[in-house]
């Protein structure tokens, strides 16, 4: 396929997505319809296989994600796709090859243009929704564990929200890591984060902090939170003499009124205390788009570790989570699937 009948077949194809039109209940996503418009230099045309329903999106329908753009927007923080289209100064060998791609916003479409820069290859042994549940939980997941708590082979590590996107790859990678993992979940999702390696505690219990006290007497070497608000006290407590704990969202106040700023800015602040304590433990704040104004060095980091992810999941180490395969016009019922607290693993939108 040479340049001119790519950008003939980019130019007749139109683009389905769903837009975000304002803070509206799953049924208020609207579908429609536009022409694709052709890739510019630097860029590629990526037809959607695979795009997903990350907790970002669930924050950003309430107006409650930390920096998101005005409404109307099209969400979708990341997809799996195939090259159609080149612009100026691509290779044209890269047309008809799948890669992955973090977007924050714009997934959820048909087809999507993406900077050349930020395009991450799969294998093609791999599933492209299997693979879509590894994109934005896999870099979260790899980078806290390995560049942040840098977790080694006998260490304790808790994780809450076990049976999560980024929670199941999380006790994954540790116990390829070789590191003892205690993971929370309501009781019904006991038997999967059984299955994944970790030992489950139901986050429900009264006596949650005493239950995970005895599963690691010492203190734990890390703890992922995603739940934030008070809870990351305990969490911290927790941590054994030169543990680390790494919070990576405020799952607790996502349907809370009010600004969406006010609980990542109190947390921020407490991390921060915590973090000049003279203690030996750490404390910090996991933000995927961290160091992204160095732009090559952000870039080189990502694919890195996202290829290091695709690589066990083809290897067949890593056991993907997709909960359901639901078609991108049904995205008010993906939404409300992913939010029902019904599903493990991850709730992935098909063309």
């Amino acid at each position: 396929m040479n340049d001119s009948t790519a950008h003939t077949h980019a130019f007749t194809t139109t683009v389905t997505e769903a837009v975000l039109p304002g803070v509206v209940d799953p049924d208020g996503i609207q579908v429609r319809t536009r022409p694709v418009r052709p890739a510019d230099a630097g860029q590629v045309v990526l037809a959607m296989e695979a795009t997903g329903v990350s907790f970002a999106e669930q924050q950003m329908r309430r107006g409650k994600y930390y920096d998101q753009p005005p409404f109307p927007f099209v969400p979708g923080y990341d997809l799996v796709g195939r090259v159609i289209d080149v612009g100026e100064g691509v290779p044209g060998e890269l047309l008809g090859r799948r890669f992955a791609a973090l977007t924050k916003i714009g997934g959820w479409a048909s087809h999507v243009t993406v900077d050349v820069g930020d395009l991450t290859e799969v294998p093609e042994s791999v599933d492209p929704a299997e693979a879509e549940t590894f994109v934005v939980n896999g870099i979260t997941a790899w980078q806290m564990l390995h560049r942040l708590a840098k977790v080694r082979p006998g260490q304790v590590v808790l994780v809450h929200g076990a049976n999560g996107g980024v929670g199941s790859t999380l006790v994954q990678l540790a116990r390829i890591a070789g590191a003892r993992v205690v993971g929370t979940a309501s009781a019904k999702h006991h038997d999967a984060v059984r299955a994944l390696g970790a030992v489950p505690v139901d986050y429900r219990a009264p006596d949650l902090e005493d239950q995970l006290r005895g599963h690691a007497p010492q203190g734990y070497d890390a703890v992922f939170d995603h739940v934030g608000g008070e809870g990351i006290v305990a969490s911290y407590r927790l941590l054994a003499a030169k543990g680390t704990l790494v919070s990576y969202g405020t799952a607790s106040t996502r349907d809370v009124q009010g600004s969406s700023k006010a609980p990542v800015l109190k947390l921020f602040a407490r991390l921060m205390l915590w973090n000049a304590l003279p203690n030996g433990k750490g404390a910090h704040f996991y933000n995927i788009w961290a160091g992204r104004r160095r732009l090559d060095t952000f870039r080189a980091r990502l694919h890195a570790d996202l290829a290091q992810v695709f690589a066990l999941l083809a290897d067949g180490a890593l056991v993907p989570q997709v909960a359901a395969r639901v078609p991108l016009t049904e995205v008010g019922e993906a939404v409300r699937l992913a939010e029902s607290g019904t599903v493990v693993g991850k709730v992935v939108l098909v063309p």
